[in-house]
């Protein structure tokens, strides 16, 4: 999807630094040179509050005046963490039009954003790489990746399966389970569901595809996906199972057809998944 306007750039959970804003700037001029995109570092992605960047209400303002605003044509969230699901409620039934129209790209805690905005029906909800990403090994990749799919629609930063007109989603998995039940959880039915995980013992893996698949709306999904599960702790006692394994486990107890890998992760290579479907991109 090709962004009109400047991309802008705001922090609902972790501080971005100044350095990594200043990087991120400085790739997309090398990348574009002249044509480089506009890109809107929010002053509140420097802001500090202990965990967050931010109060819960600098953060929200921040975000709903981005969102509203319709000089920007995409907003870009600058990393995860933990924190975007203390937004403020009020913020979606104030969402205006230029809000409607806009990409909104993230992964990780993102993902919680991202659902909500699907849910509400607001923009083109999109998980991808953040800013954050070209401090990765390989970072420059990932974030020429968003790039090419913010400024230019470019098909080839897409995962696979979404560039289909087939309906697609994708979360990080502990994200999802912490969805299931709450406002925030969109209607996924009918939708390839991709997951990936970072940092989370086997067992834990297994409860969140427990929750997970045991939703009834997720039980209508056209089926799971699993993304890269990374950096996974060494269990004190071997859990018996790797994580595709208990994929498919959950998904043959619950009757969800599990469809095989996806290239999502928490790493450089994480592609491109617009909520929906590339066709309604």
């Amino acid at each position: 999807m090709k962004t009109k306007g400047k991309i802008a750039v705001v922090a609902p959970a972790s501080r971005l630094t100044p350095e990594t804003a200043d990087k991120v700037t400085a790739l997309a001029r090398r990348l574009y040179g002249s044509d480089a995109p506009e890109i809107f570092f929010h002053p509140q992605c420097f802001l500090s509050a202990g965990h967050f960047a931010g109060s819960d209400a600098e953060r929200s303002a921040a975000f709903l005046d981005v969102a509203n605003d319709g000089a920007y044509g995409a907003v870009w969230f600058a990393r995860g963490g933990y924190g975007s699901c203390r937004l403020e409620d009020r913020i979606f039934s104030n969402l205006n039009e230029n809000a409607r129209q806009k990409t909104y790209l993230g992964y990780s805690d993102m993902g919680n954003l991202l659902a909500r905005l699907y849910a509400v029906g607001a923009g083109q909800p999109v998980h991808g790489p953040m800013p954050q990403d070209i401090n990765r090994s390989g970072g420059d990749a990932a974030i020429a990746r968003a790039l090419a799919w913010l400024v230019e629609g470019d098909r080839q930063s897409l995962e696979p399966a979404a560039q289909s007109s087939q309906k697609v989603a994708a979360f990080n998995l502990t994200i999802l389970s912490h969805l299931i039940g709450t406002p925030w959880q969109p209607d996924l039915s009918d939708h390839i569901i991709m997951v990936e995980e970072v940092s989370e013992y086997h067992y834990r893996i297994d409860r969140a595809f427990f929750t997970v698949t045991s939703n009834e709306n997720i039980r209508r999904a056209a089926g799971i996906m699993l993304g890269r599960c990374s950096d996974i702790p060494e269990n004190e006692v071997a859990f018996g199972a790797d994580e595709e394994a208990i994929c498919r486990y959950w998904c043959q107890r619950s009757g969800i057809p599990y469809l095989g890998r996806a290239d999502i992760g928490h790493d450089a290579g994480n592609r491109v998944v617009p909520f929906g479907g590339f066709l309604t991109a």
